[in-house]
């Protein structure tokens, strides 16, 4: 799946290299681990639009973030997403900069912190339309839960529903998707 998306990111660049396709195609490298070509396209994104309010505190954070957490840097992605957060929750993009941070969270084991981020997809689902991030934060959300189950009982059960949230979103889905999978 890592190769589609940097095919997918790579056609997407020949065929409208402006802004929105290079914000978007380098946040794809950055999650199917493409780092230096992600960071090349903020690089670029960042000079040309230095005044560019989107893509200086939405998009380059999120894609400095995904690049951080590929690094398992889940510390500096939480601290290039504190620009993000004013404008997060307004029509920018389907809550990436959230998801990234619930997913830093995850990585540092503060389940408390990540739950609030991927609760914010169930609370604010309007803003994700038919994004596969809002399963994802259900799946996110699930294992926010699991990191306090074996001392909280209610954690358990409140890990288990969104399990079943997410598997019910995916029923459809193709089984061999790693993140299904696992």
């Amino acid at each position: 799946y890592q190769q589609q998306a940097r095919a997918d990111a790579n056609a997407a660049l020949r065929l409208a290299p402006n802004r929105d396709v290079r914000s978007w195609a380098a946040l794809a490298l950055a999650r199917a681990g493409d780092t230096a070509d992600a960071e090349k396209l903020a690089t670029e994104l960042d000079k040309e639009f230095p005044l560019d309010t989107l893509i200086q505190n939405y998009r380059l954070p999120t894609i400095r973030a995904a690049v951080a957490l590929q690094g398992k840097e889940p510390d500096r992605a939480v601290d290039v997403l504190k620009v993000a957060n004013p404008i997060e929750l307004g029509d920018t993009g389907y809550l990436f900069p959230v998801y990234l941070r619930g997913e830093a969270y995850l990585m540092l084991r503060d389940g408390n912190a990540a739950a609030a981020e991927f609760q914010k997809f169930i609370t604010h689902y309007g803003l994700v339309a038919n994004s596969p991030w809002g399963p994802l934060a259900r799946l996110g959300l699930a294992r926010s839960y699991a990191l306090d189950a074996a001392k909280d009982p209610a954690a358990r059960d409140k890990a288990r529903a969104q399990y079943q949230d997410f598997l019910i979103l995916w029923k459809d889905a193709d089984p061999d998707i790693p993140v299904y999978k696992q």
